[in-house]
């Protein structure tokens, strides 16, 4: 007998040799159906996967990533059964399972078409109602090259010969179709309910643009056809919301071919971006932080001590001034520390919070741009702390209430990582639980919910990561607060402690925003280009119906304007239907109808974007409105 210890802490006897699937069934039916793999001792396997010894078991769902992604990753090899069926010429090189469902590549002379793509998914729902087993084996390394060889699979040979000596090489049968794969997979195709192909990309063999161009097939797949539809509702949903298409079409911003990377923005655009960094200086100085700006450019010795040089060089862009090598910062870490390397400084001065609108260049590939989400210049919205050890958790405590804030005005709800110490990192273990601990106290303080990401903190200091989450459900990294080790003992920071000893300093990096570009772009995204009032870049249009009522329109902006509200009247020669279809389309929250009746009675008519026909009232009553609106940030 065996000693099997359940996720909810049960202890129970088995014969030894019991599978994954039976101790599912032994518990309860329903389990057992809603089961994908196993996750024993802390490593997933597949249901048919037998117990020899003492360990722990958590059978995994759906709702586990380990089960989505063996979900996922048995309907990739479902889609390369189906193009070796109806391509048999086609090369397979890798196809794992990802975020938001799969991809597989395959090196094939001709393009796959959209027509291609639907005759692919028909011959995957043959395989599914086929229901194959996945069978895995395992073969020495000779043997499993020579197999590939043999099927002509040259790209799965390299892999094999890239892989180190003596590590097992396995593979999973379906059918007809052998892959190498180290797993884990659900156990028949049959498993898999509603999968979808969505799209076909070029790819790199390996990423490396060097190597041939192979095609993406990318798909997803769930459970219920009702998962797949929502998903799909999502995506229709996400094309129309892409930031780059808005920022075009609302006069915001866009990036040219003069400038691959480095983002352009317009008038309508800089209002946004301004108001966005007026607020968060307002905020910033009520929570003690004072504002520095340091050099775009500093010589090549400040990023030797920093690490950045030898570290971060390929992204770096290099210049040489006076014969003096020198780099663009990538990063406004260095600068903010000799700001407060230039004083000797008591720990009574202490805390002290400095914050930083920082322009940084970093070089990115080509293909991993992506309109304001990935550009090769951007601003952070940087602050480091300079702390005592003991002032570590009210420090991030304040942090953490600052981006909670932040966060609320804009509508939007976030999940909270707790990433520590990695197996690659410096610092004595005393700091490290030290940090750690001072982290965990501030969450658990503030009754905040957050998973532990084991091993995922910087190899400086463990971190608090912020994703948040928008109005179609997606999640985005944004804030994040980091304790460092690492360059205070670099620079050799240093404070005089109350023993009249020198002593260093806990630094803190974090930020709000992450960056005022691709923040800017979550933003569109999340509100569709309907940004809220306060931030509408043109908060009213007035729609005078003839040129009679042009005189009376410009005085009601003028009133409007002495409120510093952003106000256009709208002049053209245009029936007032168009006109209002037309500020509708501009995402204008607020429109004023203007004809004869306004006009006699010094009125205006009120229609808001969301609510339509308001009525009529006076300017001055409108203005108190919208007014009121704006300063308390209602969306």
């Amino acid at each position: 007998m065996i000693s099997i210890t359940l996720k909810d802490g049960t202890v129970k006897e088995y014969q030894k040799g019991v599978t994954v699937l039976e101790v599912a069934e032994s518990i309860s039916a329903g389990l057992a159906r809603v089961s994908l793999v196993g996750e024993v001792d802390g490593k997933v396997t597949e249901l048919d996967f037998k117990l020899e010894r003492d360990c722990s078991l958590n059978l995994l769902t759906f709702e586990d990533e380990g089960g989505r992604l063996a979900y996922r990753h048995t309907a990739s090899h479902v889609l390369a059964q189906a193009v070796k069926r109806l391509y048999p010429d086609a090369k397979l090189a890798i196809g794992p399972a990802i975020d938001t469902g799969f991809y597989y590549d395959f090196e094939r002379e001709k393009p796959f078409s959209i027509e291609e793509l639907d005759s692919i998914e028909k011959e995957m729902e043959k395989i599914v109602k086929e229901d194959l087993k996945l069978e895995r084996f395992v073969l020495p390394r000779n043997e499993a090259i020579k197999l590939m060889e043999e099927k002509g699979e040259p790209y799965k040979a390299e892999l094999i010969m890239d892989l180190p000596q003596g590590e097992e090489i396995s593979f999973y049968k379906q059918g007809e179709f052998t892959d190498l794969c180290a797993g884990p997979h659900l156990t028949g195709t049959g498993r898999l309910k509603a999968v979808k192909l969505l799209s076909v990309a070029g790819a790199y063999w390996r990423g490396n643009e060097k190597n041939k161009m192979l095609q993406r097939i990318y798909g997803t797949a769930f459970p219920k056809k009702s998962q797949l539809d929502e998903y799909l509702f999502r995506i229709e949903e996400a094309k129309k919301r892409d930031h780059r298409k808005l920022g075009r079409e609302l006069d915001l911003f866009d990036i040219l071919d003069e400038g691959p990377g480095f983002p352009f923005f317009m008038p309508k655009g800089m209002v946004l971006r301004n108001l966005l960094e007026d607020y968060w200086r307002s905020e910033h100085k009520k929570a003690g932080y004072q504002e520095i700006k340091t050099p775009v450019i500093l010589n090549k010795e400040l990023w030797l001590r920093s690490g950045h040089w030898d570290n971060y060089k390929n992204n770096m862009y290099t210049v040489a001034i006076d014969e003096q090598d020198c780099a663009i910062k990538p990063m406004n870490c260095p600068g903010g520390i000799l700001v407060f390397k230039r004083k000797l400084h008591s720990y009574r001065d202490l805390p002290q919070r400095m914050g930083e609108l920082g322009l940084v260049h970093r070089h990115e590939l080509s293909g991993a741009l992506h309109g304001l989400m990935r550009v090769r210049c951007f601003t952070q919205d940087d602050a480091h702390i300079f702390m005592t050890p003991e002032q570590i958790t009210d420090e991030v405590t304040g942090v953490i209430n600052l981006i909670d804030d932040f966060y609320s005005v804009f509508g939007f709800k976030y999940n909270v990582e707790l990433s520590t110490r990695p197996e690659k990192s410096i610092g004595s273990d005393e700091m490290w639980e030290l940090s750690t601990a001072g982290l965990k106290k501030a969450l658990d303080e503030k009754g905040i919910k957050y998973t532990i990401n084991k091993g995922d903190g910087a190899f400086y200091g463990p971190k608090i990561d912020f994703h948040l989450e928008d109005s179609i459900g997606r999640t985005w990294q944004c804030g994040t607060i980091q304790l460092d080790m690492n360059l205070p003992e670099r620079f050799d920071l240093s404070y005089i402690g109350p023993d009249g000893e020198k002593h260093r300093p806990v630094m803190v990096h974090r930020v709000v925003f992450g960056s005022i570009e691709r923040f800017i772009a979550i933003l569109t995204e999340h509100f569709a280009g309907a940004f809220p009032t306060w931030l509408s870049p043109v908060q009213v249009k007035i729609l005078p119906l003839v040129d009679k009522h042009y005189d009376y329109a410009y005085e009601v902006k003028k009133l409007l304007e002495a409120d510093d509200i952003r106000v256009e009247v709208d002049t053209r020669n245009e029936k007032i239907g168009y006109k209002i279809r037309e500020a509708q389309m501009d995402k204008t929250p607020y429109m004023l109808v203007i004809g004869d009746k306004e006009l006699e009675g010094r009125l205006v008519s009120v229609r808001s974007r969301k609510d339509g026909d308001l009525g009529t009232i006076t300017p001055e009553q409108f203005a108190e409105k919208i007014s009121n609106e704006i300063k308390n940030k209602l969306r």
